[in-house]
């Protein structure tokens, strides 16, 4: 397994940070997450507060993670194989390719370490994530995933 990033702000305060959204747009997405679950990012776009592209870009700019187009890339059935449909849904992410013990994920939240944790479990592989938006995510598990679960 890769070292952890050290990770000190959470999405919501980087957000603030970048004056990408307010403090009572927080607090509002914040309780809707705690009442209906989900992921951050994706109810701020929801709520109207963020647009995706908003998210991935704070991502990218403050943790490094490279952004990645998905619609660009074609992903094989046996790389889709190695991610259950119900976790790529859960944890709104997609396999991009495997390099011996290396697998690339699309996520919309490459902080979410429990996702990562979970599909280094599931793989057996070390993840090494990209910043994707959630529509092209859910785009694509809509593609490699139409025929399971």
């Amino acid at each position: 397994m890769q070292p952890r990033r050290i990770i000190n702000k959470q999405l919501g305060e980087l957000l603030l940070d970048r004056r990408v959204i307010n403090k009572a747009q927080l607090d509002k997405a914040l309780n809707t997450q705690r009442e209906k679950g989900g992921l951050l990012g994706v109810i701020l776009v929801e709520l109207g507060f963020a647009k995706e592209e908003d998210i991935s870009i704070s991502l990218t700019a403050q943790y490094g993670f490279p952004y990645l187009p998905l619609g660009t890339y074609e992903v094989s059935p046996e790389v889709a194989a190695i991610i259950p449909a119900r976790v790529a849904r859960k944890y709104l992410l997609v396999p991009i390719d495997r390099i011996g013990n290396n697998l690339t994920l699309a996520m919309f939240n490459p902080l979410d370490t429990q996702a990562i944790e979970d599909v280094e479990l599931l793989s057996g592989c070390s993840v090494q994530a990209f910043v994707s938006t959630s529509s092209g995510i859910k785009r694509a598990i809509g593609k490699y995933y139409k025929n399971t679960e």
